[in-house]
């Protein structure tokens, strides 16, 4: 596994600054960059996973160890990004939700082991067949991740994914979230205005002031 490295990253809207960083992110850290809504916070992310909007100049490098990910296009980057809604697809099954971003090896059948697999670890074993409108959010939520973790990233990108939750479902997926980018040596960069999501996540915090 390798750190994900912001290496002199400046963003900014017709010729205004937005935000500037500098910092490595270690396998298993969580950074979080906190601030008020409108300071950059979603736009540093989509400048690393790859879609940053034409409207935002940027410059520095991304890089994830040696590679250089700032000229890659999204697709060839390997960075997971968990929104603040599930965006599971409403034409697919959980199942199918779940084998869309996998990578395609193995035969069919071990695809679809791994699909019940991980179905199982996160408390939803045959659900695989469920249409996703009929599940809760708190189930949503804990597909929208295993699709992320299934499509085996090499980062991990989390645009306030709890904030739409409940209380008690937010503490409920700040752990699962944080457990799995930890066991699986992700370094991951959290955006948030929630100083609890902050402190469940029990690392660095950068606060972005606009």
């Amino acid at each position: 596994m390798h750190s994900l490295i912001l290496e002199n990253v400046h963003i900014a809207l017709e010729g205004s600054s937005l935000l500037g960083i500098d910092t490595a992110i270690a396998p298993g850290e969580v950074l979080t960059v906190m601030g008020p809504s409108g300071v950059g916070k979603s736009t540093l992310l989509a400048y690393i996973a790859g879609f940053l909007s034409p409207a935002f100049s940027a410059s520095g490098r991304v890089r994830l160890g040696e590679r250089d990910l700032t000229r890659l296009p999204a697709e060839a980057r390997r960075v997971g990004l968990l929104f603040q809604d599930p965006l599971l697809f409403p034409h697919l099954g959980v199942g199918g939700n779940l084998a869309f971003g996998m990578i395609a090896d193995g035969s069919r059948r071990e695809r679809q082991q791994r699909v019940e697999t991980a179905l199982e670890e996160i408390g939803l074993e045959g659900f695989a067949h469920r249409d996703p409108a009929t599940l809760s959010g708190g189930q949503r939520s804990r597909v929208a991740l295993m699709r992320v973790l299934l499509s085996k990233p090499k980062a991990m990108l989390l645009d306030e994914p709890f904030s739409k939750l409940d209380a008690t479902l937010r503490d409920e997926m700040r752990q699962l979230v944080f457990e799995r980018v930890r066991q699986e040596g992700l370094p991951t960069l959290m955006v948030t205005h929630d100083v609890a999501d902050a402190e469940a996540a029990g690392g660095r915090v950068i606060e972005l002031n606009g």
